[in-house]
């Protein structure tokens, strides 16, 4: 192995490092900024849903360096488990009793 290979395998293993990071840290933004969580229980158009995934690739920056809404995929939270999940995008709001906890 010569040291450009050895470079290359060094530098990608910190890019996947600082990606998995960033990753991390817009996750953490979502539950504490959005209160948004796996399982949390959001409004879409007049109906409730449960959250089963976040778009953290979705989420865009604003002028102000704060973060937009991200997009999610939810199932119908009277049958979250026999329903088969439907993007929601980023027009929802969080459930009044999950703000509330």
């Amino acid at each position: 192995m010569d040291y450009g290979d050895s470079v290359q395998k060094v530098l990608l293993r910190k890019i996947q490092k600082a990606e998995q990071d960033l990753l991390q840290l817009k996750l953490d933004y979502c539950r504490f900024i959005f209160g948004l969580t796996h399982r949390s229980r959001v409004e879409c158009g007049g109906k409730s849903y449960i959250v089963r995934s976040v778009d953290v690739d979705s989420m865009e920056r604003l002028d102000d360096g704060s973060f937009s809404r991200p997009a999610i995929t939810g199932a119908p939270a009277d049958a979250p488990e026999t329903v088969e999940a439907r993007d929601l995008g980023t027009d929802w709001a969080l459930a009044e009793s999950a703000t509330r906890l």
